[in-house]
């Protein structure tokens, strides 16, 4: 019974809706916002938060803020959800675009 409860969650997994989109994290204490890009809205704050207590995130700038005020600190918000797209480079282009206009409208550091 196990066997078929595993293949049914990952046939499950495999069958679900990937949307893409823009996110934000703030920093409240610092008063910072960091926008990013992610092909999967649903997992990237938990990528990005273990990076962070990991102390390997590739972005200095939010680095040093989770190391001076903590995860506390921090919050997490999707901005903008893209409409399905399947074609690869048409979902990119798109998501570029909105990056852009997210970090111009917050004045936030692209991640």
């Amino acid at each position: 019974m196990k066997g078929d409860d595993r293949k049914a969650a990952v046939d499950a997994y495999k069958e679900r809706k990937v949307a893409a989109g823009i996110y934000a994290v703030r920093c409240e204490p610092l008063g910072e916002c960091w926008v990013g890009r992610a092909p999967d809205l649903a997992t990237i704050q938990n990528r990005l938060w273990f990076t962070l207590r990991q102390g390997s995130n590739p972005h200095r700038s939010l680095q040093a803020a989770w190391r001076a005020h903590g995860p506390e600190a921090f919050s997490f918000a999707v901005l903008e959800q893209l409409e399905d797209e399947d074609i690869a480079y048409v979902r990119d282009r798109a998501l570029k675009d909105r990056l852009a206009h997210w970090a111009a409208t917050l004045r936030a550091t692209t991640i």
